[in-house]
Parts: C-alpha cells; structure tokens; sequence
C-alpha cells in the first residue's frame, strides 16, 4: 500500500517541517526579547533614585550612603549629615524630617519599624530585614526571616532589598548559590539607578571575561559618584583592558558627580564628625 500523499516515509512520531521553522520562530523571539532586554540594561538607570537624596536638602548622598546618613525609623527617611548638623545648630532636637521625638531604645525603635511594615512601608521592611539578619535591636539573628521581608521589600518597590537580595543568591550568603538569580535582582535595581547594583554587575562581568561590558556598567556607575566603580575602570586602563579615553570621561563624570553631593553644611559636619 502506497502512503497517503504529502506524508512521505515519516513515522507517525516524526517532527514535520512547521515544527522546526516553530521551534527556530521561538528561537529568534527568545533571542530578540534578550537583545532588547541588555539594550535596556545599558541604556536605562542611568541617574540615581530618589531614595538617594536627602529629602530636607534635596542632594544626592555621598558614599557610602550610610557614613554620610542617619535612617530615622519614625518616618524611615535617610538624613544627610549635614542636615542634621542644620537641625543641631537650631536648636531641634527630635527627628530632622517630621519632628517625631527621638527615642533611643531597642523597643521603642523596633516598635515604629513594625507599625510601618504593618502598612507596606517598603524601606521599613527591608529595614526590618536587616535587624533580623545581624540579629539587632533585640531580635534573634534570623536570615530566613531576613530573606522573606527584603523579598517582600522589593516586590513593594525597594531597590536596596533588591541588592541584598543580589548578594545572598549570588554569593549563597542563607539561601543556596544562585548566581543567575542574584543577577536578576541587581538588574533590576540597577535599571532604576541602584548604584551599587550597577558596580556589581560590572564586577560580574569582569569576573567572567568580558571587560567590555564591565566598562559599560561601570562608566554608568561611576558618573554616578561610585570611586570603587571609578578604580575598576583605572585598574582595567593600567591593564591595558580599557581606553585612556574612557578612564579620562569616567574620571570627569566622577569628579561632576561628587561635587554635585557637597554642601557647606556637609563640609562642615565632616569637619566636625557629625
């Protein structure tokens, strides 16, 4: 008996020829959504969030943003120094932001944090992650704890739960090694201006060969005000791995970056240890 026409020799089993040119179709989708996806890696997150301001001065940061800041867990704004020098010299004596007196207690502190938690309050959930990670304010140290609220945190909008996140997957620091997941996560941050979300995906790149795409993220996050992303790009150039010229614009993006952080109040509370 003949087979019927148009089937040729193939088994019942066998792939026919619209299954390949489907498969190959899915193929160059997966490869163009991926094209897409790195274009907007490099192209997006090129200016620091808002959450690195101060919200009194309007001033982005210094870094690292925790030497150069105070976290009020009233209203969970980062204060700069040097608006908290301000607020000493006038005389204030409760929160520089929204007045709340101070209460320099384990439980009274960790009493504020928990009511905005309660109310979805992104910063005061990673925040509270952190206490459980290091074990502070009178918590028991708890990572899985820890790792549950930042992932909560970044899922309501946190980029800095995001980097933590980064480096616990990547780096297996209470969870197993997932380095592709910690990746997405700095990803993420970085394409909304998470600066040392940045510096890390160029340090990943580096670590993995591709010094091209190293000096991309980290040209981004060093005209951003990051020196650790600045010496990268300066080790590569003396490596022979980076221009003159391309040291030479991360070295003058720097420099605008950081004189765009200084005031005469953080000057001065610099000067005075504030």
């Amino acid at each position: 008996m003949e087979p019927p026409a148009g089937t040729g020799n193939e088994s019942a089993g066998a792939p026919s020829r619209d299954d390949g040119a489907s498969a190959g179709s899915a193929d160059e989708d997966r490869s163009a959504e991926a094209a897409r996806y790195s274009h907007r890696l490099l192209h997006e997150g090129h200016e620091r969030w808002e959450r690195d301001r101060c919200p009194i001065c309007f001033l982005y940061m210094g870094f690292p943003v925790g030497k150069h800041s105070k976290v009020n867990v009233c209203c969970m704004k980062t204060v700069c120094n040097g608006c908290i020098l301000a607020a000493r010299l006038q005389g204030l004596r409760g929160c520089e932001f929204c007045r709340t007196p101070l209460r320099h207690n384990d439980a009274s502190e960790l009493a504020m944090i928990q009511k905005r938690v309660s109310k979805r309050d992104s910063d005061a959930t990673k925040y509270l992650g952190d206490k459980y990670y290091h074990g502070a304010l009178g918590l028991s140290m708890d990572v899985t704890r820890a790792i549950g609220l930042w992932t909560e945190a970044a899922e309501l909008g946190s980029l800095e739960a995001h980097y933590f996140l980064g480096c616990a997957y990547y780096e297996g620091h209470g969870v197993e090694v997932d380095k592709p997941r910690g990746i997405r996560h700095w990803q993420q941050a970085a394409m909304k201006g998470h600066v040392d979300c940045r510096h890390n995906l160029g340090q990943e790149k580096r670590i993995n060969g591709n010094c091209e795409l190293a000096v991309q993220h980290w040209m981004i996050s060093a005209k951003m005000g990051s020196e650790a992303s600045l010496n990268g790009i300066k080790e590569m150039f003396m490596n022979g791995q980076a221009t003159k010229a391309q040291y030479a614009e991360a070295l003058r993006g720097y420099g605008d970056a950081v004189e765009e952080m200084k005031s005469h109040q953080r000057e001065e509370a610099k000067r005075l240890g504030v």
